[in-house]
């Protein structure tokens, strides 16, 4: 029986089946055929060149030739299909294509964003069919904390016959080197201004878009970012938003983005073939291609996760981690519409996901597929009833850690894939290490953790067989608001305000991307706060989306408290049980009364302070995942009455502090 493997961003019209064997048949499933693309008219056997001097690497395989500088590694040029160089020719050559990491010492505070520049340059491998080179920096401690305490190597394949290059790093910190703090680590490229116009991260999100000039004449709004187009140079973009973070995208979602070129009809993609060098989970958004026109490769960052998150290493502590390789794929062909160019980077992008493991990185860090191994089993979930299977579950193998720590584990690799039906899963090309095995259920509140460490060995299979998660619980559900999934996609989401929109959001499922829309709590509930009534209200309709600040008459943001009404035929002497799960939080905090928000009374409940994820200014419906739980006397709820649970987001003073609810419920005493 084969498995069929679903890539959510890869989406419509391109299936992959892997047979018993584990062998990928790629198929089309939609009008959009392989056999529309026209590639280059060069052969796939024109041999491989590879120029080097001082200041210059260059490597040709007939069909892409890539320019790189001699020592420092930047990308200064990609040549393909007649175009001299496909990155804007009037930046400097080390600003065109470039990795960077942003990092700083502690104790010092300063942020610096460093571009890696190398200082050696070798030759890993050059055959008939592959060259490999490599760019490295040694960190030596006689240069003091102004240098980053890093060993970089950096690493460029092309492959015969390939239309495209490969690109990872590996970073490495030894023992006994200082402590250092790393929020962002990632590779960019800044393409040709005059050619690339057209955008694509998905089937829904693409289109045509503004222009550097464009935003520079534009007018800033709540932040830099965010650029209402006043003048543009294209007349059917004035009155629109620009902001790059309306085209983040999460991890699972993420495996090609890139442009498309009018003239001639060229495509430049960012293809990920894997997500195990990547950090955050299965859930982590992060930011994909934006105006430039930029396209990123983001192997982790802050963004929608806060400062706290990152890869912080102490006083003395090794570590090492392989960054890609990624795969930049080029594509052209004879149409003038961009559908052919998208569906051909989709098909090459599932290709280079079911070739994973690559074989050929030469680099020793990086484990081919008979140095991995691959773990096996099922989840159920008891949730107040017989175990079930855990449906769609995300099982999540990452270091070891506690329940949940997955979303915030930067350091080390990570490695999941969705249950079936039957809450089965395969995790395959595990590399070797120690990790716990995490997971999230679809309709389930929290986080399991699986207590036995999973030890991976070159070539193990490692069979676990049935586990189950015991969902947190004390009693029945009395009420509930919204869908346990860790998103607050359900909420209603308003309309932005006339003349601050996207058009590309418009008619979208992902409304929420629209700018503004923290703005609209106010202009819904400019006097009184939200009240919602359990079994007359209903959460699409009248549940927003977030928990915000109302801006006041005089432009002051003051706090707001939100109401749940519900009604109590009988009380129980026991305990019941308030759960609150949250999406998102910025700078909230959460106060909790019941059926008592008198001033000078002290809540019943505080989260204190939580968050900087900033998910709701950067148009997000999720960042990091909260669950509390708030035990409730059952004599403070009244009997054969209406009982108020008040909920107060007590942090103001601008726009953004708040919460994105996933989820709320209240459980009866345990029968």
């Amino acid at each position: 029986m084969s498995l069929k493997a679903k890539f959510d961003c890869l989406s419509t019209g391109l299936e992959i089946d892997v047979g018993p064997r584990g062998n990928p048949n790629v198929k089309w499933t939609s009008s959009s055929s392989r056999d529309r693309l026209l590639q280059s008219n060069v052969t796939a056997s024109s041999p491989l060149q590879l120029r080097v001097s001082p200041g210059i690497v260059e490597i040709d395989n007939g069909i892409v030739k890539l320019s790189l500088l001699n020592p420092s590694g930047q990308i200064a040029g990609v040549s393909y299909n007649g175009i001299a160089n496909i990155l804007e020719p009037e930046f400097k050559d080390s600003q065109r294509g470039y990795w960077d990491i942003g990092w700083d010492a502690p104790g010092i505070g300063k942020n610096v964003i460093d571009p890696l520049a190398c200082t050696e340059f070798k030759i890993i491998a050059q055959t008939n069919d592959q060259i490999e080179v490599s760019f490295t920096m040694k960190w030596n401690p006689s240069v003091g904390r102004n240098v980053v305490p890093l060993n970089i190597d950096k690493r460029y394949i092309v492959l015969r016959g390939s239309s495209g290059f490969y690109a990872y790093a590996i970073f490495e910190h030894l023992a006994g080197w200082p402590a250092l703090n790393i929020d962002r680590a990632r590779l960019a490229f800044k393409l040709d201004k005059k050619r690339f116009r057209y955008m694509a991260i998905s089937d829904e999100r693409q289109r045509i878009m503004p222009t550097e000039d464009d935003r520079k004449f534009g007018k800033v709004l709540a932040y830099k970012e965010a650029v209402l187009l006043t003048n543009p140079s294209n007349p059917s973009l004035k009155g629109e938003v620009d902001d790059k973070y309306q085209y983040s995208c999460d991890n699972k979602d993420s495996h090609v983005h890139g442009w498309i070129s009018s003239g001639p009809h060229v495509g430049f993609w960012v293809i990920t073939p894997s997500d195990e060098f990547r950090a955050g989970g299965p859930l982590k958004p992060d930011l994909t291609s934006h105006v430039g026109p930029t396209s990123l490769s983001i192997f982790f960052s802050d963004h929608y996760a806060g400062p706290s998150f990152g890869v912080f290493l102490q006083n003395k502590e090794p570590w090492k981690k392989v960054y890609g390789p990624i795969f930049i794929y080029l594509n052209s062909d004879a149409a003038t519409q961009p559908t052919t160019l998208w569906q051909d980077a989709k098909r090459q992008a599932a290709n280079e996901i079911a070739k994973w493991p690559y074989e050929f990185p030469l680099s020793p860090e990086f484990p081919h597929s008979k140095e991995r191994g691959s773990v096996r089993g099922r989840l159920l979930v008891h949730d107040g009833g017989p175990a079930k299977p855990a449906r769609s579950a995300y099982v999540v193998l990452a270091r070891p850690g506690a329940a949940g720590s997955w979303q915030d584990n930067y350091k080390g690799y990570q490695f999941w894939t969705k249950a079936g039906q039957d809450g089965s899963f395969t995790i395959t090309g595990v590399r070797a290490g120690i990790y716990n095995l995490y997971a999230s259920v679809p309709g389930i509140i929290g986080d399991f953790k699986h207590n036995v460490y999973i030890i991976i060995k070159p070539g193990s299979v490692i069979q676990i067989g049935d586990l189950v998660y015991n969902a947190p619980r004390n009693g029945p559900t009395l009420w509930e608001i919204g869908i346990p999934d860790r998103t607050g996609s359900e909420f209603y989401v308003p309309d932005p305000a006339p003349g601050l929109i996207n058009k590309l959001y418009l008619k979208s499922t992902q409304k929420f991307r629209q700018y503004g829309l923290w703005e609209r709590y106010t202009d819904l509930y400019p006097k009184n706060d939200l009240i919602y009534t359990v079994g007359a209200s209903n959460y699409a309709r009248d549940w927003f989306f977030a928990h915000v600040t109302r801006k006041t008459a005089n432009n002051v943001y003051v706090p707001t408290t939100w109401q749940i009404k519900f009604y109590l035929k009988t009380v129980s002497r026991g305990s019941y049980t308030l759960r609150i799960a949250l999406a998102a939080a910025h700078n909230a905090q959460l106060q909790v009364w019941i059926n008592e928000a008198n001033a000078g009374v002290k809540p019943h409940f505080t989260t204190g302070r939580i968050g900087r994820e900033n998910a709701i200014a950067r148009h997000g419906i999720h960042a990091r995942y909260w669950l509390f739980s708030v035990n409730v006397p059952g004599s403070q709820l009244v009997t054969n009455r209406i009982n108020t649970i008040y909920i107060k987001q007590v942090n103001a003073g601008t726009p953004f502090p708040g919460v994105i609810y996933d989820y709320i419920r209240l459980e009866a005493p345990s029968t």
